[in-house]
């Protein structure tokens, strides 16, 4: 397959009133635990995470999971959080990603290795095919996800790489990229996937941004844009492509390119928004992206809060507008086409058209 880029008055005799006293004390006592629960439970209506929300998806059946950088997932279900962590089958408390097969199956990218949620219990993904590992192919219900280490590649994948579930069997396949010593970390997935909607599939890596398209590679790096120490290097954190079938890319350090399919363009030199630009907060580390309803895009960065371009010009948010946190992890756009924003420390927000609201 080829494919383009949910009332009677009662006496009591006077040896019970003790009992009655005893009674209504325990019952007092009772009734401020209970006081303590219901406090408990109104706590409960947002998020506990401290380190942070990295991963978000809203499934099929309505369920809301939130991942955290290091405290394992959650589950939304009917008002009511349920966390879940390596002691409940987590492979690691870290959750990079988080999506749904055809099945209905969640699956939960960690930080090291993969686990799923059948519906009723989570589990550790054991089962992995190395026997095809140069053998790509394509479909458009396929799963992909990064490599079992929190860094780098293991003997048995022995090369950087994705694993591609497709339905059966989730198999190895070997990213058409060399390392060099000291550098194995450096095409490491650093990114949810992106289907294109033309049928291509993308992948983040650290140092390079990788296309298949059924038949052919598109690799954009260091090297095609002529970066170097003097300009700053390719370090990706976050892909997206936007209603025009723009991709867009989010760097830690050198801010947001926008490849349009022929060129890639600077966005953040383009709008001038580097620290030597702004003199203040700028849009030059970027962990996460967006698109609204609206059509207009969203970026979420490390210490410089939220920025919206509008196809015009660029606003950006910050504490003073709600947000709390230094670092937004992910940009997630729910069915109903709200978008929220989760990051570090604390929880989700949304905005409500002037400011940002927290909401999970």
């Amino acid at each position: 397959m080829k494919m383009k880029f949910g009332n009677q008055n009662i006496f009591i005799p006077c040896w019970t009133f003790l009992l009655a006293v005893t009674i209504c004390c325990n019952s007092q006592s009772q009734s401020n635990k209970e006081d303590q629960v219901v406090q408990t439970k109104t706590d409960s209506k947002l998020l506990k995470f401290k380190t942070g929300v990295r991963s978000i998806l809203e499934d099929r059946k309505g369920n809301i999971w939130f991942g955290s950088h290091q405290e394992g997932v959650c589950l939304l279900h009917n008002g009511e959080f349920q966390y879940f962590t390596t002691e409940n089958g987590l492979s690691d408390n870290q959750v990079r990603n988080i999506y749904e097969d055809k099945k209905g199956i969640i699956w939960f990218e960690c930080g090291k290795g993969l686990s799923i949620y059948d519906g009723q219990k989570i589990s550790i993904y054991k089962e992995r095919n190395y026997d095809s590992t140069k053998q790509w192919k394509l479909s458009d219900s396929d799963l992909w996800f990064k490599g079992d280490e929190t860094a780098g590649y293991n003997k048995l994948e022995g090369n950087p790489g994705v694993y591609q579930y497709d339905k059966k069997i989730l198999s190895y396949r070997t990213l058409p990229v060399k390392t060099k010593l000291g550098q194995e970390n450096h095409y490491s997935i650093s990114t949810n996937f992106v289907r294109s909607k033309n049928g291509a599939v993308w992948f983040g890596t650290y140092g390079a941004l990788i296309g298949y398209n059924g038949s052919d590679f598109k690799i954009i790096n260091d090297g095609s844009l002529g970066l170097n120490d003097e300009t700053g290097h390719l370090h990706i954190r976050s892909i997206m492509e936007d209603s025009k079938g723009n991709l867009w890319i989010g760097n830690n350090g050198i801010g947001v390119l926008k490849y349009e399919g022929k060129k890639v363009v600077n966005f953040t030199d383009q709008q001038k928004l580097k620290k030597e630009d702004t003199k203040g907060n700028s849009l030059e580390r970027v962990f996460s992206i967006g698109e609204d309803a609206s059509g207009n895009i969203w970026f979420g960065t490390a210490e410089s809060g939220v920025w919206r371009y509008d196809g015009n010009s660029v606003k950006n948010f910050t504490k003073k507008d709600g947000l709390d946190g230094d670092l937004i992890w992910i940009i997630y756009r729910s069915k109903t086409g709200e978008l929220w924003f989760g990051g570090g420390p604390n929880g989700v927000y949304s905005f409500n058209g002037k400011s940002f609201d927290r909401k999970y």
